[in-house]
Protein backbone atom coordinates (compact mmCIF):
# COMPACT_ATOMS: atom_id res chain seq x y z
CA UNK A 1 0.00 0.00 0.00
CA UNK A 2 2.84 2.40 0.88
CA UNK A 3 4.54 1.54 -2.38
CA UNK A 4 1.45 2.47 -4.36
CA UNK A 5 1.13 5.77 -2.47
CA UNK A 6 4.81 6.53 -3.03
CA UNK A 7 4.56 5.74 -6.74
CA UNK A 8 1.43 7.85 -7.20
CA UNK A 9 3.16 10.76 -5.43
CA UNK A 10 6.16 10.40 -7.72
CA UNK A 11 3.94 10.29 -10.81
CA UNK A 12 2.09 13.40 -9.62
CA UNK A 13 5.39 15.27 -9.00
CA UNK A 14 6.70 14.37 -12.45
CA UNK A 15 3.46 15.43 -14.13
CA UNK A 16 3.57 18.78 -12.26
CA UNK A 17 7.15 19.33 -13.43
CA UNK A 18 6.20 18.54 -17.03
CA UNK A 19 3.22 20.88 -16.82
CA UNK A 20 5.43 23.67 -15.45
CA UNK A 21 7.91 23.20 -18.29
CA UNK A 22 5.09 23.13 -20.83
CA UNK A 23 3.81 26.43 -19.45
CA UNK A 24 7.25 27.97 -20.07
CA UNK A 25 7.38 26.73 -23.66
CA UNK A 26 7.72 29.64 -26.02
CA UNK A 27 5.13 30.14 -28.71
CA UNK A 28 6.86 30.00 -32.06
CA UNK A 29 5.83 31.49 -35.35
CA UNK A 30 4.53 29.08 -37.96
CA UNK A 31 7.05 30.47 -40.44
CA UNK A 32 10.69 29.53 -39.59
CA UNK A 33 11.96 32.73 -41.29
CA UNK A 34 9.83 34.90 -38.99
CA UNK A 35 11.05 32.96 -35.96
CA UNK A 36 14.68 33.30 -37.10
CA UNK A 37 14.31 37.09 -37.56
CA UNK A 38 12.54 37.33 -34.22
CA UNK A 39 15.41 35.59 -32.43
CA UNK A 40 18.03 37.73 -34.22
CA UNK A 41 16.27 40.93 -33.15
CA UNK A 42 15.69 39.53 -29.65
CA UNK A 43 19.46 39.07 -29.25
CA UNK A 44 19.86 42.85 -29.53
CA UNK A 45 17.30 43.73 -26.87
CA UNK A 46 18.00 43.58 -23.13
CA UNK A 47 15.63 41.90 -20.72
CA UNK A 48 14.45 44.73 -18.49
CA UNK A 49 13.95 42.32 -15.58
CA UNK A 50 17.18 40.30 -15.77
CA UNK A 51 19.30 43.20 -17.13
CA UNK A 52 22.26 40.98 -17.97
CA UNK A 53 20.47 38.81 -20.52
CA UNK A 54 18.90 39.43 -23.87
CA UNK A 55 15.19 38.78 -24.29
CA UNK A 56 16.20 35.81 -26.46
CA UNK A 57 17.95 34.21 -23.46
CA UNK A 58 15.57 35.23 -20.67
CA UNK A 59 12.54 33.32 -19.43
CA UNK A 60 11.11 36.26 -17.46
CA UNK A 61 7.45 37.00 -18.24
CA UNK A 62 8.32 40.47 -19.55
CA UNK A 63 10.94 39.00 -21.89
CA UNK A 64 8.37 36.52 -23.20
CA UNK A 65 5.95 39.40 -23.84
CA UNK A 66 8.62 41.44 -25.60
CA UNK A 67 9.59 38.49 -27.77
CA UNK A 68 5.92 37.98 -28.66
CA UNK A 69 5.64 41.65 -29.56
CA UNK A 70 8.79 41.46 -31.71
CA UNK A 71 7.39 38.35 -33.41
CA UNK A 72 4.14 40.19 -34.20
CA UNK A 73 6.04 43.17 -35.65
CA UNK A 74 8.19 40.89 -37.80
CA UNK A 75 5.07 39.12 -39.03
CA UNK A 76 3.56 42.56 -39.83
CA UNK A 77 6.52 43.23 -42.13
CA UNK A 78 8.54 45.69 -40.01
CA UNK A 79 12.30 45.54 -40.40
CA UNK A 80 14.90 45.25 -37.65
CA UNK A 81 15.68 48.98 -37.47
CA UNK A 82 12.00 49.88 -37.05
CA UNK A 83 11.48 47.32 -34.31
CA UNK A 84 14.60 48.34 -32.36
CA UNK A 85 13.67 52.03 -32.70
CA UNK A 86 10.14 51.27 -31.43
CA UNK A 87 11.56 49.47 -28.41
CA UNK A 88 14.01 52.32 -27.71
CA UNK A 89 11.26 54.92 -27.84
CA UNK A 90 9.08 52.84 -25.58
CA UNK A 91 11.67 51.62 -23.02
CA UNK A 92 14.65 53.96 -23.47
CA UNK A 93 18.27 53.39 -24.51
CA UNK A 94 18.68 50.76 -21.80
CA UNK A 95 16.61 48.25 -23.78
CA UNK A 96 19.42 47.85 -26.31
CA UNK A 97 21.98 45.29 -25.24
CA UNK A 98 24.64 47.33 -27.07
CA UNK A 99 23.43 50.96 -26.86
CA UNK A 100 24.09 53.22 -29.83
CA UNK A 101 26.82 55.84 -29.45
CA UNK A 102 25.16 59.21 -28.90
CA UNK A 103 25.33 62.06 -26.40
CA UNK A 104 23.18 60.31 -23.79
CA UNK A 105 25.22 57.09 -23.92
CA UNK A 106 28.69 58.56 -24.48
CA UNK A 107 29.66 57.96 -20.85
CA UNK A 108 28.88 54.26 -21.26
CA UNK A 109 31.26 54.00 -24.19
CA UNK A 110 34.02 56.43 -23.15
CA UNK A 111 33.86 56.03 -19.35
CA UNK A 112 35.84 52.78 -19.09
CA UNK A 113 38.65 54.18 -21.25
CA UNK A 114 38.78 57.39 -19.19
CA UNK A 115 38.98 55.36 -15.97
CA UNK A 116 41.71 53.16 -17.45
CA UNK A 117 43.72 56.20 -18.57
CA UNK A 118 43.32 57.77 -15.12
CA UNK A 119 44.47 54.59 -13.40
CA UNK A 120 47.48 54.34 -15.73
CA UNK A 121 48.40 58.00 -15.10
CA UNK A 122 48.16 57.44 -11.33
CA UNK A 123 50.36 54.35 -11.60
CA UNK A 124 53.00 56.19 -13.66
CA UNK A 125 52.94 59.14 -11.23
CA UNK A 126 53.47 56.85 -8.23
CA UNK A 127 56.27 54.96 -9.98
CA UNK A 128 58.04 58.23 -10.88
CA UNK A 129 57.67 59.51 -7.31
CA UNK A 130 59.07 56.25 -5.92
CA UNK A 131 62.00 56.43 -8.35
CA UNK A 132 62.76 60.05 -7.33
CA UNK A 133 62.64 59.09 -3.66
CA UNK A 134 65.08 56.20 -4.26
CA UNK A 135 67.48 58.52 -6.12
CA UNK A 136 67.29 61.09 -3.32
CA UNK A 137 68.12 58.43 -0.72
CA UNK A 138 71.21 57.29 -2.68
CA UNK A 139 72.64 60.79 -3.31
CA UNK A 140 75.76 61.74 -1.34
CA UNK A 141 75.53 64.13 1.60
CA UNK A 142 76.15 67.79 1.06
CA UNK A 143 79.22 69.46 2.67
CA UNK A 144 77.04 70.93 5.43
CA UNK A 145 75.42 67.54 6.15
CA UNK A 146 78.84 65.84 6.31
CA UNK A 147 80.10 68.40 8.86
CA UNK A 148 77.00 67.94 10.98
CA UNK A 149 77.40 64.13 10.95
CA UNK A 150 81.07 64.49 11.92
CA UNK A 151 80.11 66.80 14.81
CA UNK A 152 77.44 64.41 16.05
CA UNK A 153 79.85 61.48 15.90
CA UNK A 154 82.51 63.47 17.75
CA UNK A 155 80.02 64.43 20.50
CA UNK A 156 78.91 60.83 20.76
CA UNK A 157 82.51 59.56 21.00
CA UNK A 158 83.47 62.12 23.68
CA UNK A 159 80.45 61.35 25.83
CA UNK A 160 81.24 57.64 25.79
CA UNK A 161 84.85 58.04 27.07
CA UNK A 162 85.18 57.45 30.81
CA UNK A 163 86.61 60.29 32.86
CA UNK A 164 90.12 59.53 34.10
Amino acid sequence: MRLIALMSTAVFAVSCAIAAQAKEALPMAADPDIEHKTMEISKELRCLVCQNQTIADSHAPLALDLRREVREMVAAGKDQAEIVEFMEVRYGDFVRYMPAFKASTALLWIGPFVLMAGALALLLFNLARRRRRAVDERSPLSQEEQQRVAALLADSASSEKPNS
